[in-house]
């Protein structure tokens, strides 16, 4: 069920720049026990919305590991998107009108500052699992850095303690792409996606990755125009696909929460910053993932006590977790039992 938390007072961003008023959009699946102990919050990434079920499929299911008969899961969109959460695509009060480029920037301390309004609002001071995937990751490891004692459990998938250069670089090779649309900058809320679909089709090579691209999109031995390859229809397609649900301006606002993202920034560094997660933690990364290497994995679990690290096997590189349902739940069921086993 979606619902909105509307707070309605300046919301200071990280930078000092200041959003007149803060409204979170958030679903919510299965009931809150008496306690409120089976709170699993579950973090989303880059384009996502909070319906986990939409975008995560079958894993809101009876048996899954979010099954909505044992556990209430909470989902909120991020900020600066354009599903709910205020983003440019809201109305700035001071003019009536979409914000569109003149939104601020925010990072993910920003919106890991508004989840948490949203937890002390539904009254939730601590929960039983925390999971976050991709750019939810980031937010999730910078909650738990912010709050160790959030969460009983903590799990942070295909994603990283800090931006990359490598991630930068893709970043940037986007905003080149967008900035060459003539029409970028104008205010309103369809302009550059001839720009924003060049984009797309430069960060969907970075999710798929050679496996998954050589596999799924083969020409036939056939084909009678040897220019012709598939997969350039495919690319088309959905860079189109992104402009029918989703403005370039928040497009890009969310890419450079990604860049602000850095846990150990005035905190000693990352190994320090990740020594204060006290919670049991299962750090899970992908084989392919060529977005977030199982290296990058293997030092977020070195350097949080305690933490265990699985790597996925998959074809699909970083998109893994969103079509790997059946191995990212016997992952977490296995987990799980093996916690209670202890």
């Amino acid at each position: 069920m979606r619902h909105s938390f509307h707070f309605n007072e300046p919301f200071i961003l990280e930078s000092g720049e200041t959003l007149p008023e803060l409204t979170v959009a958030y679903h919510t699946f299965g009931t809150l026990n008496e306690d409120k102990s089976n709170v699993i919050w579950v973090m989303h990434g880059l384009t996502a919305n909070s319906d986990v079920a939409d975008w995560w499929p079958h894993t809101v299911e009876k048996g899954k590991f979010l099954d909505p008969e044992k556990y209430f899961i909470v989902c909120a969109n991020v900020l600066g998107s354009c599903y709910g959460t205020t983003g440019p695509s809201s109305i700035n009060p001071s003019t009536g009108k979409p914000w569109c480029g003149d939104f601020p920037r925010v990072t993910i301390r920003d919106m890991v500052k508004a989840h948490r309004m949203l937890a002390q609002h539904l009254g939730i001071k601590r929960i039983h699992e925390m999971i976050g995937v991709s750019l939810g990751g980031f937010q999730a490891i910078e909650w738990m850095v912010e709050q160790p004692d959030f969460a009983e459990y903590t799990m942070f998938c295909a994603t990283d303690s800090s931006c990359s250069p490598w991630l930068a670089a893709f970043n940037k090779s986007m905003y080149m792409a967008i900035q060459t649309d003539p029409t970028w900058g104008e205010p309103r809320l369809d302009a550059a996606q001839q720009g924003l679909s060049t984009a797309r089709s430069i960060a969907l090579i970075s999710y798929r990755g050679p496996f998954a691209y050589n596999m799924s999109q083969r020409d036939s031995e056939d084909k009678e125009d040897p220019f012709f390859h598939r997969v350039q229809t495919y690319q088309e397609y959905q860079g189109t696909k992104l402009c029918r649900r989703f403005d370039v301006y928040s497009y890009v606002r969310i890419c450079e929460s990604g860049d602000s993202h850095d846990v150990g920034r005035g905190r000693g560094g990352l190994k320090k910053a990740l020594a204060r997660i006290t919670a049991p933690t299962l750090v899970i990364g992908i084989n392919s993932d060529i977005l977030f290497p199982p290296a990058c994995l293997e030092e977020l679990a070195d350097f949080i006590p305690g933490s265990r690290l699985e790597l996925m096997d998959s074809k699909f590189a970083h998109d893994g977790f969103l079509i790997e349902h059946e191995k990212l739940n016997e992952i977490m069921q296995r987990w799980r039992r093996e916690r209670s086993a202890d």
